[in-house]
């Protein structure tokens, strides 16, 4: 099945060949084509999909159990967001399975802490 992106796509406002670019919304990537001369734009459909199902991740806040493991504290991370993760970043299985074991956690401000999977 051909990929619309892939093909050359024509803006049907003024007939000039659309150009392939991203924008970045909240630091994530949706592909676009992009007509050079009126500016109209046309978003990757899975993109947007994704990008909807990050938006609502993103803002629920998940509930989760803190508890003592040997001298360290440890937390169930809900199994939605390590699938969102997964679904976006499908093309790297290898990178996923490094990720699943290398995880970065700081201390962000009093009160915030971060956990980075890149």
């Amino acid at each position: 099945m051909a990929e619309l992106f892939d093909e050359i796509v024509l803006c049907k406002d003024c007939g000039k060949k659309m150009k392939k670019g991203f924008i970045v919304r909240n630091g994530f990537k949706i592909r676009v084509l992009e007509c050079p001369r009126c500016k109209k734009r046309i978003y990757h459909p899975a993109d947007l999909e994704a990008y909807k199902r990050f938006i609502n991740l993103k803002e629920r806040t998940f509930n989760v159990k803190l508890r003592i493991v040997g001298n360290s504290y440890a937390i169930s991370i809900p199994k939605e967001l390590i699938t969102f993760h997964e679904e976006m970043f499908k093309e790297v299985k290898k990178e996923i399975e490094r990720m699943k074991k290398v995880v970065k956690l700081c201390l962000e401000e009093p009160g915030k802490i971060a956990l980075i999977f890149d």
